[in-house]
């Protein structure tokens, strides 16, 4: 469509260059006459004009996309249709003069982690606003990401991709969704529907591709690629560069699931995720910038790039036609027949290009969704094994439980895996195998108490489990060589393997204890019992000990059992005392004295004087009498 520049557009927008070319359309670069300004204008192939039902969604779709206002969104400008000069349907947008991600991704190969979150952010904050509004994107590409020559992030052709992959038939249009078909999610390969969780599928491709260099699924041609899209889970981007973090791998993952829901419901849940991940890398970071720190590369109209020139031969693409079509003109200027060569070249070129989309088509719908096509096993994990059944029949397919193991995570009687995996293919009529879990594997701990330890050690090796340490204790109530107890006690459930713990007796403590006769009976008492031992305590009269020291002990010293008893006979002093002079007192202080003493009391009153006081004592004073002795005094 070369022939267009110089043009004007609906009497506004004069072509001045081609910039890029698709299976869609073709984009020139444009001076806005009306407010003197650079643009792009995106004009559809003559082709699918044609189509009106293409035409329609290709119109409703820019007016969806032009309602968006967002710093990372190309803006749409302007719609409609060229009445005059050239007929063609339009759309007019901002010009982005810079690059594409994938001119960085062919200069650089692979972005660091920080720089990777710094391009696929802005992406997701663009997509977040179109999900707001129910609009889908539908084709989330390297060569839709350009990077302004100020390093801002913008998503060009939003809105813009067609809605169904297959339809009742395969028309040259479709080789526009074979063109993408490296970032396709597998609903849009499967059943030619897309929705806000498909665009984050594309997303995480993207971001596996930036962090790797590489697409995940590589193939032959583009139907081998779909087909893998459907059947195999993305690898994650640690496995082809090791040294990227487990965060990075589980957002990957996660945006990549086969089944749409196990993703994160929109860009808005993707972008607060992209976030927490980009303050993990870098806790000073709060948000990431919209400007993108990459090297420099050669300024130039975003979608013109080196080797343009060329026919370029991707196996996940569409054939392109030539990109700058500058000298293409020159040439058809200066000889008609060299024009018409090419007309018939170009005429070639699209019907070669339209069967081959055909073929691939056919072999695609063939394989996926025709005859040749494969049942896709539901997941079953957690499921009890009739509402696995249940959900089996309800696809034609059988269930066999093929074993039964035990499972931390899955309830008992319930399914832990199947074969093929949820997601998988099997054949119509097929039989899925499954994985029943017992439930968590737990053994009880035997009664070990009073068994001596080689018992305990066939109990706990016959249950599953393991003898751990050995801790030897002193007891007084379990002889020396059998068990105490255990950790785990008795009758607990514990994992296979797990260690138990085992007390052994030691038998009694002893404990080196000193004679203590002859000191004193109160400093024996304390230690003895602060030693752990049970103490009695008798009393006997000594003359030769004070009152209160040790006469004996019993044991009298040496090793003795820790809480034995201990026996102690301590000093009441001399069995004998003296008479003393209790003249001229009173009756009750004299008897209160001798009784002191531990001596009886007999009382003789004579006379009849009203102040009475001791006027004589038998035994006589100064006698040395026995205590308990009966002492005589008179009153009067």
């Amino acid at each position: 469509m070369s022939e267009l520049i110089g043009e004007i557009i609906d009497g506004r927008y004069q072509l001045t260059r081609v910039v890029g070319s698709g299976g869609m359309a073709t984009i020139y670069a444009a001076i806005d006459l009306r407010l003197d300004r650079q643009v792009a204008v995106k004009i559809m192939h003559s082709h699918l004009a044609q189509d009106e039902q293409f035409v329609s969604r290709f119109i409703r779709e820019a007016k969806a996309a032009a309602s968006l206002s967002h710093p990372n969104i190309v803006a749409v400008l302007d719609q409609g249709w060229n009445q005059g000069g050239s007929p063609c349907v339009f759309i007019v947008m901002e010009l982005i003069e810079g690059a594409t991600l994938r001119d960085y991704l062919i200069e650089q190969g692979s972005l660091s982690p920080e720089r990777a979150l710094s391009i696929i952010t802005p992406v997701a904050s663009a997509l977040a606003a179109a999900h707001k509004l129910g609009i889908v994107h539908r084709d989330i590409k390297p060569e839709n990401i350009l990077v302004s020559k100020e390093g801002r992030i913008k998503i060009a052709d939003f809105g813009l991709a067609r809605g169904a992959l297959l339809g009742n038939t395969m028309t040259a249009e479709s080789s526009v969704i074979l063109g993408s078909v490296s970032y396709l999610s597998p609903e849009q390969v499967q059943r030619g529907v897309a929705d806000a969780r498909s665009d984050i599928y594309s997303l995480g491709i993207v971001l596996f591709e930036i962090l790797t260099g590489q697409k995940p699924y590589q193939g032959e041609d583009p139907v081998q690629v779909a087909i893998k899209h459907v059947n195999e889970r993305v690898p994650a981007p640690s496995t082809l560069k090791p040294g990227l973090s487990v965060e990075i791998d589980q957002l990957v993952l996660s945006a990549t699931d086969i089944d749409p829901d196990k993703r994160p419901r929109d860009a808005v849940v993707m972008l607060e995720k992209l976030r927490e991940l980009s303050e993990k890398l870098d806790p000073r970071k709060r948000q990431l910038s919209l400007e993108l720190d990459l090297p420099p590369l050669a300024i130039k109209e975003v979608g013109k790039r080196d080797g343009a020139k060329r026919l370029r031969r991707d196996k996940d693409r569409e054939v392109e036609i030539p990109k700058n079509q500058e000298a293409a003109v020159k040439k058809e200027k200066s000889s008609s027949i060299a024009k018409k060569a090419l007309s018939k070249r170009v005429k070639r070129n699209r019907q070669i290009a339209a069967l081959i989309a055909i073929a691939l088509g056919i072999g695609i719908w063939y394989v996926i969704v025709g005859p040749g096509s494969k049942v896709i096993v539901p997941s079953l994990a957690g499921l009890t094994v009739k509402e696995a059944t249940g959900e089996l029949a309800d696809l034609g397919l059988d269930l066999k439980v093929e074993r039964e193991e035990f499972s931390e995570d899955i309830p008992e009687n319930r399914v832990i895996k199947s074969s093929p995996a949820g997601g998988g293919r099997i054949s119509p009529d097929g039989t899925v195998e499954v994985t029943i879990s017992k439930g968590k594997e737990r053994y009880i701990v035997p009664t070990l108490q009073g068994l001596k330890i080689e018992i305990a050690e066939g109990l706990i090796s016959d249950n599953n489990l393991v003898v751990g340490e050995i801790i030897e204790e002193f007891s007084s109530e379990f002889p020396k060589g059998f068990i105490m107890r255990s950790n785990p006690a008795a009758g607990e459930r514990i994992k296979r393997d797990s260690q138990v713990t085992l007390y052994i007796s030691k038998g009694v403590e002893q404990v080196g204890v000193s004679s203590y006769q002859g000191k004193s009976g109160e400093q024996a008492l304390n230690e003895l019992t602060e030693a752990g031992f049970d103490v009695e305590t008798k009393y006997v009269f000594s003359e030769d000990l004070p009152i209160g020291a040790v006469v004996s002990q019993i044991p009298s010293g040496g090793d003795i059992d820790k809480g034995s008893v201990i026996t102690l006979t301590v000093s009441k002093g001399s069995q004998f005392v003296f008479i003393p002079n209790v003249f001229s007192l009173s009756e009750a202080k004299a008897i209160d004295t001798l009784k002191d003493l531990d001596l009886k009391v007999v009382v003789k009153k004579v006379g009849n004087k009203k102040t009475k006081v001791v006027t004589n004592i038998s035994p006589k004073v100064g006698d040395k009498v026995k205590r308990g002795s009966t002492v005589t005094i008179t009153v009067g």
